[in-house]
């Protein structure tokens, strides 16, 4: 058995799914956003080296997962807190 490939940058293709139904991709998406950030830049640069993904690329595939059934199962509380920031943004437009 040959060790697990690196995660290649993305090329419009899905990962294929895991187990729980999200993909290796969307499960890291969500661990990022579990995480705290010291400074402007960070996030950006994490994403970068991390997913091998451009930030409006992971903006857009976070947005996505956050009306995902199966991304609510899979971290509850930081799903809904994004929704919740979501909700408020869209409150003040």
């Amino acid at each position: 058995m040959s060790p697990p490939e690196e995660p290649a940058p993305d090329d419009g293709a899905e990962p294929a799914p895991h187990s729980g139904g999200l993909s290796d991709r969307d499960r890291a998406v969500l661990a990022l956003e579990r995480r705290t950030w010291p400074g402007p830049g960070a996030k950006e640069r994490a994403v970068r080296e991390q997913l091998g993904i451009t930030p409006t690329r992971y903006y857009q595939l976070l947005n996505a997962l956050l009306d995902d059934p199966r991304a609510l199962a899979h971290d509850p509380v930081t799903v809904n807190r994004l929704r919740r920031v979501r909700d408020a943004r869209r409150g003040r437009r």
